[in-house]
């Protein structure tokens, strides 16, 4: 494939996504340290494991499978989570991208709910369908994992299915195990409706966060 998946910058009202870098370490730190009681089924890293966790991802970066960001709070300034594209699909062509998975999410306690999360997805999407003209998105999580399906499916992202035994799990304590795999997708076709249902989400997030009355 000569497609190059490379990240850049992205930035929305509520979020910047930035490529990950070392210079993240302190501020996922403190973030991954936040009431980590949403994190039953994924993997976020301690604060001693901060440094080992991105140097894996800027290995996985130089195979050219995962572009990782650092998503960064523009009312702090601060890293408070983590994001990837993932998984390039070239299947039509060697120069163009055909399919990616956006991953490898997850945000500190107190990010949650600001819609830091839905603009993340927005930008991601956005830029994937309409810069790199994707046929598809991918999104996959736990099978377990009813929060995280509940937030995939109020994006409009359709669920296609459980993949049994389909990756490792995540879920501490089961390092050596596999798990089932609940996998969504927003086709193109199916873009302009979530884009619309995301924007408007968006929207009303910060205007809340601006302290407007929201109808």
């Amino acid at each position: 494939m000569t497609f190059k998946l490379e990240g850049r910058v992205l930035e929305g009202t509520l979020v910047r996504l930035e490529p990950l870098e070392r210079r993240h370490a302190a501020d996922l730190a403190v973030a991954a340290q936040e009431d980590r009681g949403t994190y039953a089924y994924t993997w976020v890293p301690g604060d001693d494991e901060v440094a080992d966790y991105i140097d894996a991802q800027l290995a996985r970066a130089a195979t050219g499978r995962l572009a990782p960001y650092a998503q960064i709070s523009l009312a702090t300034g601060r890293a408070v989570g983590a994001t990837s594209y993932w998984e390039p699909r070239s299947w039509l062509s060697d120069d163009r991208l055909d399919a990616i998975e956006v991953g490898f999410t997850w945000l500190a306690r107190s990010a949650q709910g600001t819609g830091v999360n839905a603009e993340a997805k927005l930008l991601l999407c956005r830029h994937a369908f309409e810069e790199w003209g994707v046929s598809r998105v991918d999104l996959k999580t736990d099978a377990r994992n009813s929060r995280s399906r509940a937030a995939i499916e109020s994006i409009g992202a359709r669920f296609e299915g459980v993949l049994r035994n389909w990756s490792r799990s995540w879920a501490p304590g089961e390092e050596d195990r596999l798990r089932d795999s609940a996998i969504y997708s927003i086709t193109a076709e199916e873009w302009p409706e979530c884009r619309s249902r995301l924007e408007a989400r968006v929207a009303r997030k910060s205007a809340q966060a601006a302290g407007e009355t929201v109808r």
